[in-house]
């Protein structure tokens, strides 16, 4: 039951088991709406709090993630991988153990299969690059090497990832990357949840 007493129609109810039908579909719209107008200024808020500190490397977060993009929009590489590439570190400042996943987690209702497995991977990858430094298996990709994306995520760390770290190297902006987020985000989701309501 809707709220009549709130100056902001609010449902009645405290606890989601007392909801109704009619006040979930009053709900529903509220966050889709919401959610669907924002996500994109938030996806580009995520990325702008990569700006800052370079931890020990020549560029800071940030400019890792633009050079990556910008790379692989310079190669002819579809949207989806391009799109990935600006996010692939995302999550580093709110998930730092598990920043593949979290990242491939916000990237998966929008991007196709190959580019959801590539930034969900691309931690094990690009290990192969610096594992072996630490004490650790530069191979440990290999776990992996049935997997008809394997190809796909060494040609990403090696071509998007490992080699993005150049000050000299001219990115593209943030803003100049917008229009992608808006042509990936603006999509159906590919996940199956909820059923549309009627």
């Amino acid at each position: 039951m809707i709220n009549p007493q709130s100056a902001e129609p609010t449902v009645s109810w405290t606890r989601m088991e007392e909801g109704t039908e009619t006040d979930y579909r009053f709900l529903t719209p509220l966050f889709e709406n919401h959610a669907r107008t924002n996500l994109v200024p938030n996806l580009v808020g995520m990325l702008q709090a990569l700006e800052g500190p370079k931890l020990g490397y020549q560029v800071d977060r940030l400019q890792h993630s633009l050079q990556s993009a910008t790379r692989a929009h310079r190669n002819g590489e579809r949207v989806d991988l391009v799109v990935s590439a600006l996010l692939h570190d995302v999550a580093d400042s709110f998930a730092p153990e598990n920043h593949s996943d979290a990242a491939a987690a916000v990237l998966a209702p929008y991007v196709d299969e190959e580019a959801h497995w590539v930034v969900k991977h691309h931690g094990i990858f690009q290990g192969y690059y610096y594992f072996h430094h630490l004490g650790g298996d530069k191979d440990a990709r290999d776990r992996y090497s049935a997997s008809p994306y394997f190809d796909a995520c060494v040609d990403f760390c090696a071509n998007y990832d490992q080699n993005c770290f150049d000050p000299e190297y001219a990115s593209m902006t943030l803003d100049d990357f917008i229009p992608m987020l808006n042509e990936v985000f603006g999509r159906p989701s590919r996940i199956p949840g909820v059923a549309p309501l009627t």
